[in-house]
């Protein structure tokens, strides 16, 4: 399970992402000061170099895509339609049904 002071600082850099403010060991210390809760002291700093250069934002929109990497749905989307105009449409032939001959192109009509 994962602890208190981790899942503090995850929060507190969630809500440093939602207010579009850089995620920093000093701000989340901030947070987490202002939230009274006491964590080790190179917790925040841990998680604010582990999100360095990452769009944290990005991740989070993106959990419930299905793709298995972190790509926006226009990402997403792009590869799909690539594939999609690089393959030739199959047109589909319907096949010519042949009359079905009728029992007075026989002689054996009903009314005969």
């Amino acid at each position: 399970m994962i602890s208190n002071a981790k899942l503090a600082c995850v929060y507190s850099a969630l809500i440093l992402v939602d207010d579009y403010i850089a995620v920093t060991g000093e701000k989340i210390k901030s947070i987490l000061k202002a939230a009274n809760v006491d964590v080790e002291p190179y917790w925040p700093g841990l998680f604010a170099k582990a999100l360095e250069g990452i769009n944290v934002r990005k991740l989070v929109t993106n959990i419930g895509s299905g793709v298995g990497s972190a790509l926006s749905a226009g990402d997403a989307a792009a590869p799909a339609a690539a594939t999609a105009t690089a393959e030739p449409e199959k047109e589909e032939k319907e096949e010519e049904e042949e009359p079905e001959e009728s029992d007075d192109d026989m002689g054996l009509g009903l009314f005969d």
